[in-house]
């Protein structure tokens, strides 16, 4: 099985990337899972990252305005942000109508990015509870998953997603499904981590571009993996610009054999019972600045 884990980041991504991923999930008849930010949109308050190593090394390689527009790059700072709950719960639950499985990203995303790894549970559990209570009105049930923006964690989130008795959740970089080992020796549900790089990690690195980045994925997914792979993909670029690339993908993972499934139905076949118990922690990866929470 091949997982495909979508986080929706913005208001522009909500209103034009999610409707075209859905057409494009369905003319494969291939499932997913959308995670979605269901607060305001800050995009344009992530650009205080440009003093961080490597950030601003990815913005040249992967053409942000290009992808975003420059109107949400303004949002949050020059120009307020849209309440993306508020203005697009019909497209959110279009989703779940059109039978995919919705979750969690994020209340607001570029605050839980920023800040959540050196925060302390307080400001974690009201964070984690805008976003659920969001999410519940939203949808009249609370969210069965949770997929961190950014990759972003602390020992505290981890916390409060076994207290809403998530099954699974999906806040990490990894190469297989494990638990999640907390410092002081708790333990959290089930993470099913991602295991393939993102588009916007490749291109412009090694040689890589638009037109030979699916090539790229395709090659890492060619041989038999005995846990199969969680792919991560953005409707700001999957679902708007890189629908091509996404299209290529869908079709060539399709003919490699694998079953493209929601978090849902991956973590269905697993054994929970055999799954390793690891700790998890901040580490830079390839492509992308900062630290992100990994599987130990």
């Amino acid at each position: 099985m091949l997982a495909l884990k979508i986080d929706v980041d913005t208001y522009r991504g909500t209103r034009e990337g999610v409707p075209q991923l859905v057409r494009m999930l369905q003319a494969h008849q291939a499932g997913a899972t959308f995670l979605f930010s269901l607060g305001p949109d800050h995009t344009g308050r992530a650009l205080r990252r440009a003093f961080r190593p490597g950030f601003m090394k990815k913005v040249s390689r992967t053409s942000v305005l290009e992808h975003y527009g420059l109107k949400t790059l303004l949002y949050g700072t020059l120009l307020p942000g849209p309440d993306i709950g508020r203005k697009c719960a019909d497209i959110l639950r279009s989703v779940r109508d059109a039978g995919f499985e919705t979750g969690i990203h994020t209340f607001d995303h570029v605050k839980w990015q920023d800040y959540v790894a050196s925060k302390d549970a307080a400001w974690t559990q009201r964070e984690m509870a805008r976003a659920m209570q969001r999410y519940t009105e939203i949808f009249g049930q609370p969210a069965p998953t949770h997929g961190a923006a950014g990759w972003q964690m602390n020992d505290a989130a981890f916390v409060q997603e076994q207290q809403w008795g998530m099954a699974y959740c999906s806040d990490s970089r990894g190469t297989h499904p494990f638990i999640p080992l907390l410092t002081n020796g708790q333990t959290s549900c089930p993470q099913l981590p991602t295991t393939l790089p993102t588009l916007d990690e490749l291109i412009g690195a090694d040689g890589v571009d638009t037109e030979n980045v699916a090539d790229a994925v395709l090659a890492m997914t060619q041989a038999d993996s005995p846990t199969g792979h969680v792919y991560t993909l953005h409707a700001e670029l999957e679902g708007m610009k890189l629908a091509p690339v996404f299209e290529r993908l869908l079709a060539g993972w399709q003919r490699q054999g694998y079953t493209l499934v929601s978090m849902a139905d991956y973590f269905a076949a697993l054994d929970v019972a055999a799954l390793p118990r690891l700790a998890v922690s901040l580490r830079e990866i390839p492509g992308r600045s900062g630290t992100l929470a990994v599987q130990g």
